[in-house]
């Protein structure tokens, strides 16, 4: 099952990813899927350098709000951990 909405994010809503060499780039959410089967789920995203428009897929607990990016640190908890409110209903 892949969604375009997950946690309170909406697909093109920025987002920023806790990988060491992802956490220095800029990264917008894309979809959350999840196969049936296996329970296995990832979270895509689009970006990655300035110019750049590549697909990528990560684990949920990898996913922090825009926000979330203090220098070279991830602070708080992640999307998976602390999903955003809907409110726009």
């Amino acid at each position: 099952m892949r969604t375009r909405a997950w946690h309170g994010l909406r697909d093109g809503d920025p987002v920023v990813v806790d990988d060491d060499r992802a956490r220095r780039q800029a990264w917008v959410f894309v979809a959350h899927a999840r196969n049936e089967s296996t329970g296995e789920e990832w979270v895509e995203v689009r970006g990655g350098r300035v110019g750049e428009s590549k697909g990528r897929a990560f684990a949920p607990g990898r996913i922090f709000p825009a926000g979330a990016r203090r220098g070279t640190r991830v602070v708080g908890p992640s999307l998976a951990d602390a999903p955003r409110l809907d409110l726009a209903d």
